[in-house]
C-alpha cells in the first residue's frame, strides 16, 4: 500500500496536524508552511494529503522548493551538479522574495521536473496569497531566531529511521530507471545502460552514500531540532501518534 493510500486510513492522524495548523491561521494573513525531511521520506505526498484536509476550511496552496534549486546549467558552471540539493545549490534570495511577496501579492513560483532533472519554465506558477501555503522541499536554513517574512512561520519536520528512507530512494529510483526506457526526455534514460542490478547499486554508492546521505546528515537533520512540529513514519509509511 502507497504513503498516500495509508494517509487515507490515518485521517485522524492527519487531522490532528492539520487542526494544529488551522489553529496557527491568522484571519486576513497568510500562513507559510514548511514541510521538510530527507529527499524520498514522503514529503510531497503527505503535503498533497494535508492540502486536501485543510482545503475544507481555507484556501491552500501546495508548491515544492525544487522550483528554487538553481537551472543545471548554472549548477554545472559553479561545479555543483554533485551537490544539487543541498543548500548552496537553492536560489534562497528567490525562495525568500517568493515567500515575503504571496502573503501580499500574487508571486510567481518556478517548478523543477523530476523527469528531466532540471527547472522547466512553462511549468512555473502564478499564486494569489492564499490562507496556507504549503512549501515543501528542501533548502530550508535553521530558524535565526528572529522572524522574517522571507522565512516559513511554521517549520514541519517529516522524520523517519534512516534506513527505512535509503530504502524507499532506491525504490523511487529504479521507478524513474524503469520509466525512462519509455521517454527518451528522461534524466534516468542515461542508465538505461546499466542492468538493473547494476543502476540500484550505483544508486546506492554513487547518489544515496555520496549525496543524499551527507546532505541528510550535514544539512538536514539539524532542522529536525528546530522543527515546531515532528511527524514521524514507520517503515510501512505509517504516520505515528506523537
Amino acid at each position: 500500500m502507497s504513503f498516500g493510500e495509508l494517509l487515507m486510513k490515518q485521517s485522524d492522524e492527519l487531522e490532528k496536524l492539520a487542526s494544529r495548523l488551522r489553529r496557527a491561521h491568522a484571519d486576513n494573513c497568510t500562513l507559510v508552511v514548511g514541510l521538510t525531511g530527507s529527499v524520498a521520506c514522503g514529503k510531497s505526498t503527505l503535503a498533497a494529503a494535508l492540502s486536501d484536509v485543510l482545503s475544507r476550511t481555507h484556501s491552500v496552496e501546495n508548491v515544492s522548493t525544487d522550483g528554487f534549486l538553481c537551472p543545471n546549467n548554472e549548477l554545472e558552471a559553479r561545479g555543483l551538479m554533485m551537490r544539487k540539493g543541498f543548500p548552496e545549490s537553492y536560489d534562497n534570495t528567490g525562495m525568500r522574495w517568493a515567500i515575503t511577496r504571496v502573503r501580499v501579492l500574487p508571486a510567481v513560483f518556478p517548478v523543477h521536473s523530476h523527469g528531466t532533472y532540471d527547472i522547466d519554465p512553462a511549468l512555473a506558477r502564478t499564486i494569489a496569497p492564499p490562507d496556507i501555503l504549503l512549501l515543501e522541499g528542501l533548502g530550508f536554513t535553521p530558524p535565526s531566531g528572529e522572524e522574517r517574512a522571507g522565512e516559513p512561520d511554521i517549520l514541519v519536520y517529516l522524520d523517519a529511521e534512516t534506513p527505512h528512507i535509503e530504502t524507499w530512494f532506491l525504490d523511487r529510483f529504479m521507478q524513474f530507471w524503469h520509466a525512462a526506457a519509455d521517454d527518451p526526455t528522461s534524466f534516468y534514460r542515461r542508465f538505461r545502460g546499466m542492468t538493473e542490478k547494476e543502476a540500484r547499486t550505483f544508486a546506492c554508492t554513487e547518489v544515496w552514500e555520496k549525496i543524499n546521505l551527507p546532505n541528510l546528515e550535514n544539512h538536514i537533520l539539524p532542522l529536525r531540532e528546530r522543527a515546531d512540529i515532528i511527524v514521524r513514519k514507520d517503515a510501512e509509511h505509517r504516520l505515528l501518534a506523537a
